[in-house]
């Protein structure tokens, strides 16, 4: 991109050097169908630093076109209405050939003919010296050259320091050849990088297609690995539980022969004490009865005395109202009498203060109204005077608004001349500026006015070198405005844009990355979601019957994407031909619901599981199709379960409950079933 920057920019300053940029001429090139021919500067190979001087030399011979016959062209010269064309007949391509080492022409290595033969009338020199002393020898045809471009004659003298765009052509053709060859090496550089990075890419597709087979073989044999485990540790738990069983049971043995004794000596002295009960029976009895008697007395004592005290109770309540009511009655009543007292001795002091305002103002009334008179009587005169005042006021403002208009046309004319005369100043100051400025010029070319006024050709005209002058700001303006801080500022944007781009480059790594990571993700996703699905899709299929005795289910997914895709319950039980699950009853939407757990338990075993009253909308058929769902899950799982079903109680191995005994006072009861079997049968 940077030599493709760089050669744009060449290629352009080159075609506004070579005057390709010129329309007027381009038009009639294609008139004369020669617009596709190149010019002379295109076709010269210069020995490395006499570039300068071949150019000094050829000067508007660079920019001229080669053709193969220039009488066809010149039959279009009627339609040339603008411009300056140069048409070189293009011969074969020659080199120096046997032009001799003393001349131009050696240095050039590739040229058309035409061009070759004005380089050989050229001799050259190394340095100004050696040109001054071949230029004596000179005849009047041949020139001498040195290598920075001072061109001398016997007769006339040419030097050329021009900075514009025409200057630097040969070496700047150089450069676009240079150019174009390392474009063309670079890009087939790009084209092989770029296809190594798509093999690459290729390459690691297929790796990770290879790295996805090997998760989803180590995923399976991972579950495989969990399943044979967790069964494993079943069958163990299993093992053990019957071993302590076993020891359990006959640790049982020996305690109920134990009881068993205990026990037939407890009959025999029970025996006894049966008898000496039988006899006292009697006589508690009797007791009972009277014990019973006196509780009715006492329970109707308390019934009396607890309906005395809620009166009593009552009473206190509405006394303790009424006192706090009329406490609050009189407080108000004490603070109203305050304020009212208050408001009764500002009212009297407002009183005594208006009498004696009253008293104050009667006096004084006539003595006013004769001051009142007197100061009407000045007004009037001071309003006369006043109206006269106004009068003058207002012929004078008059005449100062006329001599303000006056002045402000004398400010005009005033300010025009001083417009004016600065004008002129301003020129008078740009025309000596332009002076010296033109002599500091002239002054730094290190030449005598008068010799390079009397070595100018007879033929030049300020005219001419005006439609030149012309025709360069024509060329400069077609190149835009010229920025003196072009320089700067294209650095600082290249740097810039370097700076943006190798962030681009970050961000659309990062990108890509990213871009990867997602359709590595949504890969797996996809994979584990299908795995998950037909796994529960599968149990959820062999649990159901289970649970209604019949019947099927299974499960749907409602889209094509696995990752948008939503999923449908389809449950059917026996007998029925429901079309969704709506249709079902409350039991048979719980029972679907726990196959469904139920399955997703099977893929997954958690450690517990807590169902609350799930088996409350059941049957008890129902019910004990669920009781051996769960004593089959329970190899696998800890089920705590929430209920009020007697039948899914007898399932539990322990019963943990809620008692209340006594009015607002509850306990937990915990009972373990094998101990209470074990109690039952002692």
């Amino acid at each position: 991109q940077v030599s493709q920057s760089r050669l744009a920019s060449l290629e352009a300053v080159q075609m506004a050097a070579l005057g390709q940029s010129d329309e007027a001429i381009q038009s009639w090139l294609e008139a004369c169908e020669i617009d596709g021919t190149s010019r002379v500067a295109q076709t010269l190979e210069v020995e490395a630093g006499w570039e300068r001087a071949v150019e000094t030399v050829l000067g508007e011979y660079l920019q001229a076109i080669c053709v193969r016959d220039a009488a066809s062209a010149a039959a279009h010269l009627a339609k040339l209405r603008d411009g300056t064309a140069t048409l070189l007949v293009e011969g074969p391509a020659l080199g120096s050939g046997d032009t001799g080492s003393a001349t131009l022409a050696s240095k050039v290595t590739k040229a058309p003919a035409a061009v070759l033969d004005i380089l050989r009338n050229v001799r050259v020199a190394d340095s100004l010296p050696k040109a001054l002393a071949i230029r004596e020898q000179l005849e009047d045809a041949l020139s001498v050259v040195t290598q920075d471009g001072i061109w001398l004659s016997r007769n006339w003298l040419r030097v050329r320091r021009d900075k514009d765009t025409h200057a630097g052509v040969l070496a700047r053709e150089h450069e676009i050849r240079r150019l174009k060859g390392e474009i063309r090496e670079l890009q087939a550089r790009a084209d092989s990088a770029r296809k190594l990075a798509q093999d690459g890419r290729t390459r690691l597709m297929q790796l990770e297609e290879r790295r996805d087979t090997l998760q989803k073989d180590s995923a399976a044999l991972l579950s495989e690995y969990s399943e044979t485990k967790s069964a494993l540790d079943a069958a163990r738990y299993q093992l053990d539980q019957a071993n302590a069983r076993r020891a359990a049971l006959a640790d049982e043995s020996a305690e109920i022969e134990r009881e068993q004794y205990a026990a037939v000596e407890q009959l025999r002295s029970s025996s006894a004490q049966h008898k000496q009960a039988v006899s006292s029976l009697g006589e508690l009895a009797q007791h009972r009865e009277m014990l019973d008697a006196r509780r009715e007395e006492l329970r109707a004592d308390l019934q009396r005395v607890r309906a005395q005290a809620d009166q009593d109770r009552q009473t206190v309540q509405d006394m303790a109202i009424q006192f706090e009511s009329r406490r609050t009655s009189k407080e108000s009543a004490a603070l109203s009498l305050q304020r009212m007292e208050s408001q009764r001795r500002l009212f009297k002091n407002r009183e005594q203060d208006i009498s004696q305002q009253l008293a104050q103002s009667e006096e004084p009334l006539a003595r006013n109204k004769l001051q009142l008179e007197k100061q009407l009587q000045v007004r009037l005169e001071v309003e006369s005077e006043l109206g006269a005042s106004r009068r003058k006021v207002e012929g004078l403002e008059s005449e100062l608004r006329e001599l303000d208009q006056k002045r402000m046309q004398l400010d005009q004319a005033a300010e025009i001349a001083r417009t004016e005369v600065g004008e002129a100043r301003m020129a008078v100051q740009e025309v000596r500026v332009r002076r010296e400025g033109l002599t500091e010029q002239f002054d730094k070319t290190g030449f005598d006015k008068d010799v390079l006024v009397q070595s100018l050709d007879s033929e030049a005209s300020i005219v001419a070198w005006e439609e030149k002058l012309e025709r360069t700001r024509s060329r400069i303006e077609r190149l835009g405005p010229i920025n003196l801080a072009a320089i700067d500022e294209f650095k600082e944007q290249s740097e810039r844009k370097a700076y943006l781009d190798s962030q681009l480059a970050d961000l659309n790594d990062a990108l890509a990355t990213l871009e990867g990571a997602i359709r590595k993700i949504d890969r797996e996703t996809r994979t584990r979601f299908r795995e998950t699905f037909t796994n529960i899709d599968s149990g959820f299929k062999r649990l159901f019957p289970k649970l209604f005795g019949g019947g099927h289910a299974y499960l749907e997914m409602t889209g094509d994407d696995l990752l948008t895709a939503g999923v449908t319950v389809m449950a059917r039980p026996p007998g029925k031909r429901n079309s969704t699950i709506h249709l079902l009853s409350g039991g048979e939407k719980a029972l679907t619901a726990v196959a469904l757990v139920f399955a997703i338990f099977e893929l997954n075993p958690a450690p517990f599981c807590l169902l609350d009253e799930v088996d409350a909308p059941l049957d008890d058929a129902n019910v004990g199709r669920f009781c051996d769902i769960v004593k089959e899950m329970s190899s696998m799982v800890q089920f705590v379960f929430i209920t009020h079903n007697k039948v899914t109680m007898e399932m539990a191995r322990q019963l943990t409950g809620v008692t209340m005994q006594e009015p607002g006072v509850s306990r937990f009861v915990a009972v373990d079933l094998d101990e209470a079997v074990k109690m039952a049968a002692s």
